[in-house]
């Protein structure tokens, strides 16, 4: 079965999967060795990481292409990809959609944010019209050459228009053609609930860890019949905190052992890079 095909089963289930994010080739390849079974590449993750600045749409298309197509080499699971608001207008959106299929998505989500784009969970936010917002799913489903990649379509209208407003906007976009809706940054566990009521395609809710949104175990949105709960950065803000952890050590103590156990230890993160695969082959072919 094709990831895509896979992909399309895991959120149809409506199980509660958990997808964790991924910031480069290193860290998804940590989240399938983990044993998650898809893998969200982050926008926010990519523009801390990559560029170490704030999620307030610096990141462009290169810079998101070039990741999934990495991360489509080093891991074999499914990847959403977050396209933020597809760079421009519903013609960008369309160009979009085909550089970042060719590039190894699997799914492309694009959100209703005014441009620049901010983290859902920051202050500030505005949302473009419903109607050019659905002009822009449209593009995006039409776009598609493989009938198997999915479309998320994102709203932000909750911080701005109210609950109401974004789960009409949402319901809009699943008839013009997304295949799973994502309610940002909802404020109560009332709203939690009552989406997956509401809307009746398969649903995405989000874990921000600190974020707005009450976070809720996955077993019970499970029970509520969402289909992922995303942690989109959840491993960037643990590499963060380890990082800071040893370096910390270092600065103070002027070493840092493998057995502190504030490190990965040396073969370990050998293993991770598939040291022992390029050994075999260098013996294949020396």
């Amino acid at each position: 079965m094709s990831t895509r095909k896979s992909l399309k089963t895991l959120v149809e289930a409506r199980r509660g999967a958990i997808v964790p994010g991924a910031f480069n080739a290193l860290s998804a390849k940590v989240v399938e060795d983990l044993g998650f079974e898809a893998i969200y590449i982050t926008g926010a993750g990519v523009t801390n990481m990559w560029f170490g600045m704030p999620d307030q749409g610096f990141m462009g298309l290169a810079e998101i292409a070039d990741h999934t197509a990495r991360i489509r080499d080093a891991v074999s699971v499914p990847l959403i990809v977050d396209a933020d608001t597809g760079f421009g207008n519903a013609l960008n959106v369309y160009h979009t959609v085909r550089t970042l299929e060719r590039a190894g998505a699997d799914c492309i989500q694009l959100e209703d944010q005014v441009a620049p784009k901010r983290c859902g969970h920051f202050s500030g936010k505005d949302v473009i019209s419903t109607e050019e917002a659905v002009s822009k799913i449209k593009a995006a489903a039409d776009a598609r050459r493989d009938a198997d990649l999915l479309i998320m379509a994102r709203t932000d209208a909750a911080a701005v228009h109210g609950f109401e407003a974004a789960v009409e906007r949402a319901q809009r976009f699943a008839e013009a053609g997304a295949d799973i809706l994502f309610v940002e940054a909802v404020t109560t566990a009332d709203d939690i609930r009552a989406l997956p009521r509401r809307l009746e395609k398969p649903q995405l809710m989000n874990m921000v860890i600190g974020g707005r949104t009450p976070i809720v175990n996955a077993t019970e949105l499970a029970e509520l019949g969402y289909g992922i709960v995303l942690y989109a950065n959840a491993a960037l803000q643990g590499a963060v905190a380890g990082m800071q952890k040893a370096l910390t050590v270092l600065r103070d103590d002027k070493e840092v052992k493998e057995s502190s156990g504030l490190v990965t230890p040396f073969a370990e993160r050998q293993r991770l890079v598939g040291k022992p695969e390029w050994d075999a082959l260098e013996k294949i072919y020396s």
